[in-house]
């Protein structure tokens, strides 16, 4: 009689599942608006990183094709002063023989040609020396430029590590929420089992198995088959009763199921209602939930799974083991 007026002065706590809907849509809405900003921001960066690594490839390219120029321009002003100095001796030569030959007109006209070729020389000279002047004021330009995008990029990558710190400290304090979370679903899990066991006694066919709470098929089930039998319903309508005891002390920032697990044993079935363990133990966990909604539990709360003969908890081939192997699973968990 507690127990029931306990359960009817918690009725009304079911109103409070819309406002709890509400808080995790905003919520999800608010790690998915995080994630989008953090997608773009990746895209755009990358983005930037892309042109500005394209941009000072093409720098560097440019750089190269100078330094070439600069250096042909350095060897043919080599060559150029070589020839000069070639000219300037024949030149010497000319001047030699126009002394001694005094008045002779062929070393008159030779001595001509040879100013003209200097004068030549010397123009080309000057022109070779202005490109190179030209030259070496673009290659400071680019140096300028490319000094501005290395410290826009280092900006950039300063930035990118700033979101990264950002995201990972987001990450770290949602992991501690969600173990806080855990660790009070643990608290639950263990009184849900303690009221079970004081609920149904001490038999040897019911039993706690880890973080589950183990019923055998035989108490629910006649052999092969997936309807309840009237033990069976008794005794799930005591498990149903804790569960919406314990569902209504759970608080509603809490996302937690009651997971019901069908098991078989390994001996095969195969009839035209199941045609192998697979369904047969699918078929009896949602035969389980099927009664707990009538009883009155919120089926939000429910997942039924059926696991075949594929679960065992004894590898063993006696009769005793397969009888272990058959059986329904609850555990309470997390969504």
């Amino acid at each position: 009689m507690a127990i029931s007026r306990r359960i009817r002065g918690r009725a009304p706590s079911g109103d409070y599942w819309p406002g709890f809907v509400d808080a995790m849509s905003s919520l999800l809405l608010v790690l998915i608006f995080l994630l989008t900003i953090f997608m773009l921001t990746q895209f755009f960066l990358s983005q930037l990183v892309s042109s500005k690594d394209s941009a000072l490839e093409n720098l560097k390219n440019q750089i190269a094709e100078l330094v070439n120029q600069l250096a042909l321009a350095k060897q043919e002003k080599a060559d150029l002063q070589t020839t000069i100095a070639t000219l300037q001796a024949s030149l010497a030569d000319a001047n030699a023989e126009k002394e001694k030959l005094g008045a002779e007109a062929g070393a008159a006209g030779q001595v001509a040609i040879l100013q003209s070729d200097l004068t030549k020389q010397k123009q080309i000279s000057d022109a070779a020396l202005a490109q190179v002047e030209l030259l070496n004021q673009q290659i400071s330009a680019l140096r300028r430029q490319l000094a501005a995008l290395e410290e826009a990029l280092d900006a950039s990558e300063k930035r990118d590590k700033e979101s990264q710190a950002q995201i990972a400290d987001l990450g770290r304090r949602l992991n501690a929420a969600l173990a806080q979370k855990v660790q009070e679903l643990s608290k639950y899990r263990s009184e849900f089992f303690g009221r079970l066991r004081a609920i149904l006694g001490n038999r040897p066919d019911i039993q706690i198995v880890g973080d589950r709470f183990v019923i055998q098929s035989e108490v629910l089930f006649d052999s092969g088959s997936a309807e309840l039998n009237p033990s069976g319903i008794g005794q799930l309508q005591k498990v149903a009763d804790a569960v919406k005891e314990i569902s209504a002390e759970i608080p509603n920032d809490i996302s937690w199921v009651i997971r019901i697990d069908g098991h078989t044993d390994a001996n095969p079935i195969h009839t035209a209602q199941f045609p192998s363990n697979w369904y047969l133990s699918t078929a009896r966990a949602i035969a389980v939930v099927n009664f707990m909604v009538k009883a009155g539990v919120a089926p939000n709360h429910l997942v039924a799974a059926g696991f075949g003969e594929f679960q065992p908890i004894n590898t063993g081939t006696t009769p005793d083991a397969f009888k272990q192997n058959r059986r329904i699973e609850f555990k309470l968990t997390e969504r």
